[in-house]
């Protein structure tokens, strides 16, 4: 008895062992082939085609020399996490790219061959919390360009994939395309100077999507002013063109006339545009439009109407703190992203705030793509109301129906706004007529184009505030380094690619913005809303009639006396209504509660459903499987 367990234990162990020992043969001949399996919804994990794409360019050897400090106490757990992450995502570049990606991995130990080279290719060691420095850098090589990645920071791995792909792109491309901006806005920075700083006023640095632009293109500031764009700009990004002049836009209408892509963000009401500060706080800069040419495409905008949408509004901090609904700033989700589209197939998670809507149909010859739309639960509201009042927009809130046009793409043969030609300006008043008529304006002059010789390419957006780095990224002053808030500056990247004819890094710079929002529960907490804003809205009219009638009860002060004179039958009407008036905005407190918990309510039944959803599937299972096994011995 005691040998047979003996044997027993024996033949146990010696089975562990052997499986052991087939886990860990397995493991070294698998582990060099870096296969992975993906089971996420949009394979994030996986190489993006654009990736590939870039990586198939590459006919020759690709120097790739990773910087990393490999001492046990050099470097925390969570960063060594993070540099295996990279070296795992350059060995499946280096598959990728049959092979031409040359990875070689180097600790730069003081006063070591390793630590000159990375002088060399200007990687700097970092500084850690605990006072230590370390590696974490990439050069990229291909002769004579380089690329260099001096510090990879974890923050930025879901930009890790774009980071690597981008810098491979940079050393393949010799000559960049140029790219237009024009814009009233300080978008390239503003210096600093001893009067402004006597004033209490610092200069700025350049919008991040101006110094990210810089890094592929050859960017080229052009003037609001401008009556012909440089033939050698392939995109146009016009940010916010307010008050342009006609001949301004006869200069884009003839840049898009010849071939050149045009980029335009537009806007109902610039939180940007603080060049006239209101003393309120509020920035109501006013709105922009290109109206000659919208005008000739078939579409208007309207600056005096923003769009409010209950299924992408978020609360915010109002003035006093409180939070605060505000149905004008879009929290974008993939539901109103055109995900067929190639410039948007990878964006989600936008932030567009207080964005105007185009209207009409494209004009004969052109074809209308919508990438960017509101919800049928929208509606056109006033830009004002909207960002001093949003409660306000809330309360009186009816849906449209409509989905209103937030994005476009124009494309087709385009002909001119200005069939006349360049439009001069008037001559100035004439010295002898004094009752301030002007002369005839001059008739238009110069050789222009009509007609588009081959199709064109215009992109059009509702808001340019969605550029400005607080509503795009968060930049860290310390690190300089800036991170993604949402997808708004990939968005616009993607479009100059796109326009550029690159379009490879779309794909990889969109894992950066992928969100995952609860669209079902923001669909049930918009149909819960409207359920109460009709009797909250007739609570709401109920109480300012209330008011107007008080109002109307008040007589005029008799002399200087303070003395206000009702009759008996005034002042009974008087406490009448003010007991109507505050039981009123009572049951208006109590609707208002109500919705609230009703939301909330359903916040918390979605959660717990997320969370005790896969703890229940498993019980379930393993008691299925339990009670099988339990058959099958007894059926024994």
């Amino acid at each position: 008895m005691k040998q047979s367990k003996f044997q027993t234990l024996l033949y146990s162990a010696a089975g562990v062992a052997l499986v052991f020992i087939a886990v860990v043969g397995a493991n070294l001949i698998v582990s060099p082939l870096r296969v992975r399996v993906d089971l996420t919804a949009d394979r994030l994990h996986t190489l993006s085609d654009g990736t590939r794409s870039i990586l198939k360019k590459i006919d020759a050897p690709v120097a790739v020399r990773l910087y990393i400090s490999q001492g046990k106490d050099r470097m925390p757990a969570q960063l060594k996490t993070f540099a295996q992450s990279v070296e795992d995502l350059l060995a499946e570049f280096k598959v990728a790219s049959h092979g031409n990606l040359e990875i070689k991995k180097l600790d730069p130990e003081p006063d070591s061959e390793a630590e000159d080279s990375a002088k060399l290719d200007g990687i700097e060691p970092q500084m850690l919390n605990t006072g230590e420095q370390v590696y974490l850098g990439v050069a990229i090589e291909y002769a004579p360009q380089k690329s260099v990645l001096a510090f990879l920071d974890p923050r930025r791995e879901k930009l890790l994939e774009y980071d690597f792909a981008h810098a491979i792109a940079q050393v393949l491309t010799t000559n960049k395309p140029v790219v237009g901006v024009m814009s009233p806005l300080p978008v390239f920075g503003t210096p600093s100077n001893p009067m402004m700083m006597q004033m209490g006023r610092q200069g700025s640095e350049p919008w991040v999507v101006i110094s990210q632009l810089k890094q592929d293109f050859d960017v080229q500031q052009v003037g609001m002013d401008v009556d012909a764009i440089d033939p050698k700009i392939q995109v146009l990004l016009v940010l916010h063109p307010k008050d342009i002049t006609d001949k301004a836009q006869f200069a884009l209408d003839q840049f898009v006339l010849r071939g050149g892509k045009l980029i335009a963000f537009l806007d109902a009401l610039s939180l940007s545009d603080n060049r006239q500060p209101n003393p309120m706080g509020f920035n109501l800069g006013g709105g922009s439009s290109l109206p000659k040419l919208l005008k000739s495409w078939g579409f208007e905008f309207d600056t005096a109407k923003v769009v409010a949408d209950l299924r992408f509004m978020r609360q915010l901090g109002g003035r006093d703190g409180r939070p605060q609904l505000v149905p004008s700033f879009l929290f974008m989700n993939s539901e109103g992203v055109n995900r067929d589209d190639a410039v948007t197939s990878q964006t989600d998670d936008l932030w567009i705030p207080f964005a105007g809507a185009f209207t009409g149909s494209p004009s004969a010859g052109l074809k209308q793509d919508v990438l960017l739309k509101t919800t049928k639960d929208s509606q056109l509201v006033d830009g004002v109301t909207a960002q001093l009042n949003g409660q306000k927009i809330v309360d009186d809130f009816k849906p449209s129906g409509i989905n209103y046009t937030l994005g476009m793409r124009l494309t087709g043969r385009f002909k001119t706004a200005f069939p006349d030609g360049k439009p001069a300006a008037a001559d100035k008043k004439d010295d002898d007529a004094r009752d301030g008529e002007k002369k005839d304006a001059a008739k238009p002059v110069g050789d222009f184009l009509k007609e588009a010789k081959s199709d064109g390419v215009v992109y059009l957006f509702g808001d340019a505030d969605m550029l400005n780095d607080p509503y795009c990224v968060q930049v860290d002053q310390f690190m300089r380094v800036a991170m993604p808030r949402n997808g708004n500056l990939n968005l616009l990247l993607s479009l100059v690619e796109q326009a550029a004819g690159d379009s490879s890094l779309v794909g990889a710079r969109g894992r950066a913005s992928v969100r995952r929002p609860f669209t079902v529960m923001q669909k049930m907490e918009t149909e819960a809303r409207l359920r109460y804003q009709e009797k909250i809205g007739a609570l709401d009219k109920k109480v300012q009639d209330l008011q107007a009638k008080l109002s109307e009860m008040q007589v005029k002060k008799e002399g200087n006396t303070s003395r206000l004179i009702l009759s008996p039958e005034q002042q009974a009407a008087l406490k009448q209504f003010s007991e109507q008036q505050a039981e009123t905005k009572k049951e208006l407190r109590k609707e208002r509660r109500n919705l609230r918990q009703d939301v909330e309510a359903l916040e918390n039944r979605l959660k717990w459903m997320n969370i005790a959803a896969m703890p229940v599937l498993v019980t379930v299972a393993g008691i299925g499987l339990a009670m099988a096994r339990r058959k099958k011995m007894a059926a024994r």
